[in-house]
């Protein structure tokens, strides 16, 4: 039976599942080594999970005061050496656990703060320096295209057809789909895997995904908003 191309999950376990997808992007400390052995073992190449411009932990000195309004992580000074350290620590510590690469988020400073497109292409360029020969993965990031493309393996188009909002899971509304469908035929000139992640609570609304996926040539996924399914 044919694999599927990608799945995103952030719970733990499931292994059984997994091992249906060519590849799968998890949350670090989620999985022991014996457990990333399994993957590899079935042919699954498992990404670790990776922030560049947002950090989820306790006040420190390279956050800003603003936070994501969404997730609620603080947005960071992309340029902060001990940020850069941070990064390339966890980067490591993922791929010494056994990880095969590593899935690049937080990537769309561009819409936040402008000033630090230029500090997170150079800290992406750390992380693949770092993490040569692994696979990685970016989300987004088109702020940073071209110069993306020439050190990344993928992208991700995270909520290109499907978004989740406050009052549930609906389709972009036709001038976001249309600038999408734009930013879509831009990547298909790169030489790169190409996928795109949506968000979707019924049927109709993750068959819609998956159709327009397929009609600008990205390889689909749809999830619920936690990534809680396999």
């Amino acid at each position: 039976m044919s694999r599927r191309p990608i799945c995103f999950y952030y719970g733990d376990g499931r292994l059984d599942q997994l091992v249906g997808y060519q590849r799968v992007v998890l949350q670090p400390g989620f999985y022991r080594p014996a457990e990333l052995r399994y993957l590899a073992e079935h042919d699954v190449q498992a990404l670790g999970y990776l922030s560049l411009s947002e950090d989820q932990g306790p006040p420190a000195p390279w956050q800003r005061p603003d936070r994501n309004p969404d997730w609620g992580g603080a947005f960071v000074y992309v340029d902060h050496p001990l940020w850069v350290a941070h990064v390339i620590g966890a980067a490591k510590a993922a791929l010494d656990r056994g990880f095969a690469g590593l899935f690049l988020d937080t990537l769309n400073v561009e819409l936040t703060h402008p000033e630090d497109v230029p500090h997170l292409l150079t800290l992406v360029a750390a992380v693949r320096e770092e993490a040569e020969p692994a696979y990685l993965l970016a989300n987004r990031g088109f702020g940073m295209l071209p110069r993306l493309a020439e050190i990344v393996d993928g992208i991700v188009f995270e909520s290109f057809s499907v978004r989740w909002t406050a009052e549930g899971y609906a389709r972009w509304p036709s001038d976001v789909l249309e600038f999408h469908a734009q930013i879509a035929e831009q990547l298909l000139r790169l030489e790169l895997d190409l996928y795109s992640l949506d968000y979707a609570d019924s049927p109709g609304l993750a068959d819609y995904a998956e159709r327009r996926a397929r009609m600008f040539g990205l390889q689909s996924f749809v999830s619920d908003r936690a990534l809680s399914r396999t």
